[in-house]
């Protein structure tokens, strides 16, 4: 069935060439999730949409088809936000990835969304750790995949986490007291795991912990996909 949609609130993910003067955006949505997009004539010089589709930046969109593939008819400017740079832009980048591996097509998910532009905004200012943007952007998406364990009790008892004893997190149950010094990328501490449960990311052990642990469980999401730009981030800076 044909559906028109208009003046949904969108962000760029991914936009790619089509033919020879058109593009495929790929856009997250506020009410319908991850969805596909046909730019014609986009990629003219006098094309309206030229300077728009453009990625970090909210935009309202129309448009119709039917399929997976829809016809965008219309895009405008939704306010605005600093413009990304540097390591904040490559972070940017690295959240889109995480959209785009993860989130299923045609899947609304408002209140990521919502999460999504707060991160923008925060990495576009100049008091914010990156660091700290992604683990809680990191933190919300696993929550909206349906994939959100307890950080403050043991899986096994619901006994409430120990600050002080060490645990390894299991990936489909969560986190388990271990009998030793465990040292694998699923070993992490009791304080790290209650402050991951707070969104509290203050002391570096906990941050550092917490980026080893939300990398694991991001790679058993994506069943040994690589993340491009987590391989970037990685060279510029531990994150």
């Amino acid at each position: 069935m044909k559906r028109r949609v208009e003046r949904e609130p969108c962000y760029v993910l991914h936009s790619y060439a089509y033919k020879e003067t058109s593009l495929i955006v790929e856009v997250f949505s506020r009410g319908l999730g991850r969805v596909a997009l046909l730019a014609r004539g986009a990629r003219r010089p006098r094309s309206a949409m030229r300077g728009v589709l453009l990625a970090f930046h909210p935009l309202r969109l129309n448009w119709s088809g039917a399929g997976q593939l829809a016809t965008l008819t219309g895009a405008e400017w939704s306010g605005g936000l600093p413009t990304l740079s540097g390591l904040a832009l490559m972070c940017g980048f690295y959240l889109n990835e995480l959209i785009l591996r993860l989130l299923a097509s045609e899947d609304p998910h408002e209140a990521l969304y919502d999460a999504y532009a707060a991160s923008l905004a925060q990495l576009a200012g100049p008091d914010n750790s990156p660091a700290v943007v992604l683990r809680r952007f990191e933190h919300r998406l696993l929550g909206e995949l349906g994939y959100a364990p307890s950080f403050a009790c043991e899986a096994a008892s619901g006994v409430p986490i120990d600050p002080a004893r060490r645990y390894v997190f299991e990936p489909e149950r969560g986190p388990i007291a271990a009998d030793g010094p465990a040292q694998s990328a699923w070993a992490v501490s009791g304080k790290t795991l209650l402050d991951l449960a707070r969104e509290d990311y203050a002391q570096p052990d906990t941050c550092e912990e917490a980026r080893r642990l939300m990398r694991a469980l991001i790679a058993h999401r994506l069943g040994g996909q690589v993340l491009r730009t987590r391989a970037v981030l990685r060279e510029l800076q531990e994150l």
